[in-house]
């Protein structure tokens, strides 16, 4: 995902294997990709990244409230997610770590680097899709997309699949090969 307050900035979804560094976009931070430093790199819910080194965040202090201390966790794998989803106008993105710490992305100091070494895995039957929905994950335009699905499935439709309407021949390859280029969905 990106954070509502990168809307105005380019994007993309991450893919593995993404080489990422930590900036800060305008009035937030967030994640370029190495080589693409104008463009968001969006990261769903789940995405695991692997950091070059110990991550470093600023602290900001209650009683100095413009001084920043940066601050290093220990840590170097994260699991992306989203915090505070019912207060609007916050920052949600953020990254946990295994010790259960966790930083907002736009508190990340700049120019740390990291790999994708995983995104979350796609749902693959109506009661997942279902779950994602009624948890969070899914998000914006893909809610009322999931939910036509699981109607659909519910009415006696054995599969469904959501791919990329805007990519070439995706529906080609989607029906005619093995990989196929989306989501299947199966009751």
């Amino acid at each position: 995902m990106c954070d509502y307050s990168l809307y105005g900035v380019a994007s993309r979804p991450a893919k593995v294997g993404d080489k990422l560094v930590s900036k800060k976009f305008t009035i937030t931070g967030g994640f370029a990709a190495v080589g693409e430093p104008n463009v968001a790199v969006c990261l769903l819910p789940g995405t695991e990244v692997a950091f070059e080194k110990e991550v470093e965040f600023e602290c900001i202090s209650g009683r100095y409230p413009n001084w920043k201390a940066e601050t290093k966790l220990g840590e170097k794998v994260a699991r992306f997610r989203q915090v505070d989803k019912n207060k609007l106008h916050t920052h949600h993105d953020a990254l946990e770590f295994a010790d259960g710490q966790i930083v907002l992305v736009s508190r990340l100091c700049e120019g740390q680097e990291a790999t994708v070494v995983q995104l979350p895995a796609p749902p693959r039957t109506a009661d997942e899709a279902e779950e994602l929905v009624r948890e969070g994950s899914a998000t914006g335009g893909m809610i009322p997309k999931l939910q036509s699905i699981i109607e659909l499935l519910r009415r006696g439709v054995r599969s469904a699949h959501i791919i990329n309407g805007t990519a070439r021949n995706a529906l080609l390859a989607e029906v005619f090969t093995d990989k196929g280029t989306g989501t299947m969905i199966s009751a």
